[in-house]
């Protein structure tokens, strides 16, 4: 019997963090599920149309803490698996687009609950060991955030398709959002769990089929999600799990003329290069690709002289330095006034040094260890650079150690050039620039932020003053796409603060918002005529 009842998903509430206290039960099963996973070497196939495909080619999974321990090996896909991924999401596509939307969500929001119940501490457990995140800043993303996206994603989605044109009496007017035709690429970073989950997903919620490519060195969680989700219900060949090298598969399925659309979230050179490929081949592909990318950043806090110096130094600190600065959004370049800089250069300094760094299973350690030998090179590169400069000087930190971990001490920089090489350049780890200018100079120096990087991600501006905050927004107009008034610029929170940059810091298409689920469907616009001419002539023929 058909449901002829309209039904509607009524807006979410933001899933709440578990906080791990001490002596707590949340802490000792997460503690459980570290070791158990820890002392396993998981083997992780390729899912093509439901089924595990192994090449043999494989890839390693290592402890960013512990690099000399191996928790995970995956099979890399090559361009036959990359072809039959496709063939797959052909299969998939015209019964998972004519499923009732509702039902396609409901998917979804059931791997929501398992995620938030039953596999919250094995999510937090491999991404807390696969990339190296201690167990506060895995919770807040890769379940909680995670977990919004999907409920929020359903939420956008029913605001969408229940916007419908004006009929009138003899006309029924009718948009249908449509999938995308074709395929959706979704190549997913190695920072955050909740971003591998959400790129696939969130085309796949608008009917679309796609080729879900995720980092190497986030395989481990994001191979969970993906298990989770077709525990959830999700049919064969609709997301299609392929982990392997960019190079070898990147551009073989940028070239392919079903592409329909990217979704991604990478370094600014990977989007541009992807953005080239598809314009090079754009008179290939059946329909023009929808491109989505969220990149790099240049994240700045300007201080004024009215803030209060305790919340700048903690957002600073926070900032900067919460999961090894590995965040698109963390803080990297700081704006202080001179007399600010007297009453709170003491209070950083000492709180940067303090900072535990070490191992993740140990909750006491506030910073763990960048991803891989690749980030810690670079990021050590920059270190040396400002060590050697005689336009710069390090207060804190510095230290770096790779003999267990790719352990990266908090470091911070004091540049007397607002245009340094650490002031500009996106660095990607624990290292935070500081400027100082003269009280006399705000304005000045808001236009100097505005000006400094070509990014346009996320920013900050702490000031008790009312005005210096306005001219603060107004300056920085398109600095940030994310903009924060007296706190970190972090921590964007799903249903809230709607996520993305512009500049070189991407298409600011929001994830986690009605602006991305909309570039995923391509509406169709039904007219049905109850009261059909049956002649070609207008009145005004009949008088000369």
């Amino acid at each position: 019997m058909p449901n002829n009842s309209v039904f509607e998903f009524v807006r979410p509430v933001n899933e709440a963090p578990y906080m791990y206290g001490p002596g707590s039960k949340d802490k000792e099963e997460v503690k459980v599920k570290l070791k158990e996973l820890s002392s396993e070497v998981t083997e992780i196939p390729l899912i093509i149309g439901g089924r595990e495909v192994k090449t043999d080619n494989l890839g390693e999974v290592r402890m960013p803490h512990n690099h000399g321990k191996v928790i995970a090996r995956y099979h890399k896909a090559g361009k036959a698996e990359v072809d039959q991924a496709v063939e797959a999401s052909k299969e998939a596509k015209h019964a998972w687009e004519r499923m009732p939307w509702e039902k396609r969500a409901t998917i979804f929001r059931k791997a929501a609950a398992k995620i938030a119940g039953p596999y919250r501490f094995t999510i937090n457990a491999a991404t807390m060991l696969g990339q190296g995140k201690d167990v506060f800043q895995s919770e807040i993303e890769a379940v909680c955030e995670l977990v919004d996206f999907y409920q929020f994603n359903v939420y956008y989605l029913n605001e969408i398709y229940k916007d419908q044109p004006d009929s009138p009496r003899t006309v029924v007017n009718q948009v249908e959002y449509r999938p995308l035709e074709g395929f959706v690429f979704a190549v997913s970073p190695f920072n955050f769990t909740a971003i591998g989950g959400n790129l696939p997903a969130a085309p796949a919620m608008t009917g679309n089929t796609v080729l879900w490519k995720p980092a190497s060195t986030a395989v481990y969680s994001n191979y969970l999600v993906m298990r989770i989700l077709e525990e959830s219900g999700l049919p064969a060949g609709v997301i299609n799990f392929i982990p392997g090298s960019g190079e070898e598969i990147g551009d073989y399925v940028l070239k392919h003329p079903d592409l329909a659309g990217v979704h991604f979230t990478g370094s600014s050179a990977t989007f541009r290069h992807m953005w080239k490929t598809i314009g090079e081949n754009i008179a290939n592909y059946k329909t023009y690709p929808r491109i989505v990318g969220e990149t790099g950043g240049k994240d700045f806090v300007v201080a004024h002289p009215s803030a209060d110096k305790d919340e700048v130094v903690t957002a600073l600190v926070r900032g900067a330095f919460e999961y090894q600065g590995q965040k698109c959004s963390a803080a990297s370049r700081a704006y202080i006034p001179e007399s600010l800089w007297q009453e709170l250069k003491g209070d950083l300094i000492s709180t940067t040094e303090e900072i535990k760094v070490g191992d993740v299973e140990d909750f006491t350690n506030y910073l763990s260890a960048v991803i891989d030998r690749a980030a810690y090179d670079k990021i050590k590169g920059y270190i040396d650079y400002a060590r050697s400069s005689d336009e710069a000087e390090i207060l804190a930190g510095g230290q770096c150690d790779d003999s267990t971990g790719y352990f990266i001490r908090p470091t911070l920089i004091l540049t007397t050039n607002p245009r340094f090489k650490t002031m500009e350049e996106e660095i990607f780890g624990p290292v935070l620039t500081i400027y100082i200018y003269p009280d006399d100079e705000y304005e000045e120096t808001l236009h100097l932020c505005n000006e400094t990087s070509p990014y346009g991600l996320t920013g900050s501006v702490i000031a008790k003053d009312r005005n210096a905050l306005l001219k603060g927004e107004d300056i920085l107009t398109h600095a940030a796409g994310n903009f924060y008034l007296n706190d970190k610029p972090t921590a964007a929170v799903v249903g809230q603060q709607p996520f993305g940059g512009a500049r070189a810091s991407g298409t600011n298409d929001k994830a986690g918002a009605l602006w991305n689920m909309i570039r995923w469907i391509s509406p169709r616009s039904i007219k049905e005529n109850l009261d059909p001419p049956k002649s070609y002539r207008y009145p005004h023929l009949d008088e000369k």
